[in-house]
């Protein structure tokens, strides 16, 4: 009985020093298209940091018109982390370089056109890219092992209660593969 609880103590020992915890963001992937009808939808605090590894689809020869759309709500002054992703594939996606607004109660009006329709009572901030062929920032992220262009962000504190929306999409009609964060808690 004793060899067995110091076998099972050096086992956990063991265990714990070759198997570090880490704090990660929680992963989805897009399983279906989101859309306005059939939003991604934040059930827990917008605090708690996803990614959504998603695409704004395309045929490979038309232009890509796919707009994805997320969902939060908010009832408190909360921080609102959000941010685009795009893997550093070989240079396949180095054109590639997708935008997002955040539309909901309390942001500013719109100060430029928006393929979608923005609901009463609701504002806009735009969140653009830098245009296709200008140099991105590049970094590593470790516990996938991919590199990632570094694409807009927000980080900012939202003091008005009600449901927001958070629209990724291409003007530049490129599509293709992209990582929505949405959260800063990891």
């Amino acid at each position: 009985m004793k060899k067995r609880l110091i076998m099972v103590y050096l086992f956990i020992c063991c265990f714990s020093c070759f198997n570090p915890i880490v704090f990660a963001h929680v992963p989805y992937l897009e399983h279906r298209d989101f859309t306005v009808q059939k939003p991604f939808h934040v059930k827990k605090s917008i605090a708690q940091s996803i990614a959504v590894y998603a695409w704004l689809q395309t045929n490979g020869t038309g232009p890509s018109t796919d707009i994805d759309v997320y969902t939060f709500s908010i009832k408190n002054p909360q921080r609102v982390h959000l941010e685009v992703l795009v893997p550093v594939a070989n240079g396949y996606y180095s054109n590639f370089t997708p935008w997002f607004a955040l539309v909901g109660p309390g942001l500013p009006p719109a100060n430029q056109t928006v393929p979608f329709d923005i609901p009463q009572g609701c504002g806009v901030i735009v969140k653009k890219d830098v245009t296709p062929g200008t140099p991105r920032k590049e970094f590593y992220e470790p516990f996938g092992g991919k590199s990632y262009y570094q694409g807009p962000g927000f980080d900012e504190t939202i003091n008005v209660s009600g449901m927001y929306h958070v629209y990724y999409r291409d003007p530049y009609q490129r599509g293709g593969d992209y990582v929505a964060v949405l959260g800063y808690k990891e």
